[in-house]
């Protein structure tokens, strides 16, 4: 029933900005958790951030105090704004949406993919 699309990646400088958005085509008010995770070429995706519906937020150790992900209920969005990026920043960054479902398991969603280059 939710459907991500992300947006916002592309070249920065090492030290730069950069805002990531991702769109869901329903309401996300009832997903427990929204995350963004990456993944660079020969690596595993790996978390960046996520935040649940009550607003709690936790970071990969490589990102706290640069990164900063927030959700618009209204709007169906989530962002996330990176600040202070490396060159080891550089990755495809993926919007992901997580729900349990007691008793039998999760459902979960991943967009397409935006990709962020920083460069030396």
């Amino acid at each position: 029933q939710v459907q991500l699309v992300e947006s916002g990646g592309g070249l920065v400088q090492a030290g730069g900005s950069l805002r990531l958005s991702c769109a869901a085509s329903g309401s996300i008010f009832s997903i427990n958790t929204m995350g963004w995770y990456r993944q660079a070429p020969g690596k595993s995706r790996e978390l960046v951030a996520e935040i649940t519906s009550g607003d709690s937020t936790n970071y990969a150790g490589s990102v706290k105090g640069r990164f900063t992900i927030s959700r618009d209920n209204a709007k169906n969005t989530v962002s996330l704004q990176m600040s202070s990026l490396k060159p080891e920043d550089t990755a495809v960054y993926y919007c992901n949406a997580h729900k349990m479902i007691p008793k039998a398991g999760y459902l979960e969603v991943w967009g397409q993919g935006t990709l962020v280059t920083v460069s030396s």
